[in-house]
């Protein structure tokens, strides 16, 4: 029910209601130039209460984030995903400060995708996107707002930022895999774990987790299903997704490397007491590029999954394999990251069908 009065000019909208409980409730709000527009005010309220919208609850939108992340994310999150969180939270905290969440429309959004994405890459525009997405679902569901104004919105980004993929030519690729396998020895595990990654593209937390039995000698396999954390000292791990998990053909000369390994852990590649960070196999990959001949600044061992794709798209395999063989959710995942390998393979191809289109 609504009433309206009077006062110093102005006018006052309030409107009561009864909770499921029986408890009463109101909401007032003044300061309307005409009681047409402080009827509107209440109509509205009325409608949302209809909707069975908390119309008393109207938290801080930094703050129903944070709550939202803590709630239903964080008990979920790899130690990675999670700082990835805590960024979020301190971009929206800067930006939205203290601004109510039924406040906030599309027209808001928009502008602070705008401000955001002048110094952020595609990437990072989209995951942030994505999560208060999420939130603003969530938001909806417990019933403090109506609309989503996320809806519809378009991503701005800084293409400058966008990070370059480093990948090898089949020759450097070539020249690098037989350095490696060159030096090759019982007690270099780096070499190994590189020639895995060339052989199959699998990340390096996937390569740190593989035990004996993921290997199957006879079939030509191996099956990625775990992770190893060598952030935190946690141990095994879940893959980065349930999608992660696969099992993989590999060829001989890649199982006859690891047929040379010490079986002397469950672990392929694990030292006693001595675990191989990212940052030591980095460095034993750059001294294998400079001895390889091949000048690489940003070249990293997670380069060797993007030269796999490289090599793998160049030979003619399908994207869908390749994409499975990645361990992917979907293609469109492996064709937005390698967006830029398919480009350039297909002007190849379409070169190849213009050539022999002339000989018709």
């Amino acid at each position: 029910m609504a009433n309206f009065m009077k006062r110093n000019g102005k006018w006052q909208a309030r409107v009561s209601w009864r909770d499921a409980d029986g408890k009463l409730h109101q909401k007032s709000k003044a300061g309307f130039a005409t009681k047409a527009q402080a009827k509107l005010y209440a109509a509205e309220l009325e409608s949302e209460l209809g909707k069975g919208v908390d119309v008393s609850a109207d938290p801080v939108f930094a703050d129903y984030f944070e709550q939202w992340y803590r709630t239903y994310r964080e008990p979920h999150l790899s130690k990675h995903s999670e700082s990835q969180y805590i960024g979020s939270i301190k971009s929206i905290k800067s930006y939205f400060k203290k601004i109510k969440l039924k406040s906030i429309n599309r027209s808001f959004y928009q502008q602070f995708i705008n401000d955001f994405g002048k110094n952020h890459a595609k990437g990072t525009v989209e995951r942030l996107h994505a999560q208060i997405r999420s939130c603003v679902k969530s938001a909806i569901a417990d019933g403090i707002i109506t609309r989503d104004f996320t809806y519809n919105v378009m991503l701005s980004y800084n293409d400058d930022l966008k990070r370059h993929v480093e990948y090898l030519s089949i020759a450097e690729l070539k020249s690098l895999t037989k350095t490696v396998a060159d030096d090759l020895s019982s007690k270099n595990i780096p070499a190994y774990m590189i020639l895995v990654a060339i052989y199959t593209g699998a990340r390096f937390s996937e390569i740190l987790g593989l035990t004996w039995d993921d290997i199957d000698f006879d079939a030509k396999t191996i099956r990625i299903n775990k992770t190893w954390d060598y952030h935190n000292h946690q141990g095994f791990l879940p893959t980065k997704t349930p999608h992660s998990i696969r099992t993989i053909r590999v060829n001989s000369r890649l199982l006859d490397y690891l047929k040379l390994l010490p079986d002397t852990s469950d672990r392929l590649f694990k030292i006693e007491g001595a675990d191989y960070m990212n940052g030591r196999i980095n460095r034993a990959l750059k001294r294998y590029l400079k001895e390889a001949g091949i000048d690489k600044q940003g070249f990293s061992f997670h380069s060797l999954r993007h030269s796999h794709v490289a090599y793998l798209l160049s030979q003619g395999v399908d994207l869908y394999a390749i994409s499975k063989r990645l361990g992917h959710a979907n293609m469109s995942i492996t064709s937005s990251v390698y967006a830029y390998f398919i480009d350039e393979y297909r002007r190849k191809s379409d070169n190849l069908i213009e050539s022999k289109l002339d000989k018709l």
